[in-house]
């Protein structure tokens, strides 16, 4: 986020409850299924939370294809130490399957760990299936 929104400082982390993380879209993707939620009772994910300037909005829109319709853009509501908020979260206009690369999985998994995920949601993160590129 730093490299490509950097008008856009962390506002703190939450969870998306009732909703999984997963992958989906493989052949928009150029190495591997591209991350995406769906409604799941009982599942949760951790999210990291930014207040976004209207510039880098545009650009992550760009970055993240929501202006081509690859991904929409949701308002959740996000369960946080200080109660809900509602946030815009990116949900991949794709149906489920495929299974991401290495490094897709490894960016997530960094990316929750140095937001103060929980070690054993990092660590399921880093178990997932998944392929390196070129397989």
């Amino acid at each position: 986020m730093l490299e490509r929104c950097p008008h856009s400082p962390a506002a703190g982390t939450g969870w998306l409850v009732g909703w999984r993380l997963t992958f989906g879209g493989e052949e928009h993707g150029w190495d591997g299924a591209l991350p995406m939620v769906v409604p799941e009772p009982g599942k949760q994910v951790f999210v990291a939370l930014y207040d976004m300037s209207p510039h880098d909005l545009a650009v992550l829109d760009y970055w993240e294809g929501a202006d081509q319709g690859l991904y929409k853009k949701l308002r959740m509501r996000i369960s946080t130490l200080d109660g809900d908020i509602l946030a815009y979260v990116y949900a991949l206009n794709g149906f489920e399957g495929g299974l991401p690369s290495a490094r897709a999985i490894g960016l997530i998994a960094d990316a929750a760990q140095a937001a103060g995920a929980p070690e054993d949601y990092v660590a399921e993160l880093r178990s997932r299936p998944c392929h390196s590129l070129g397989e």
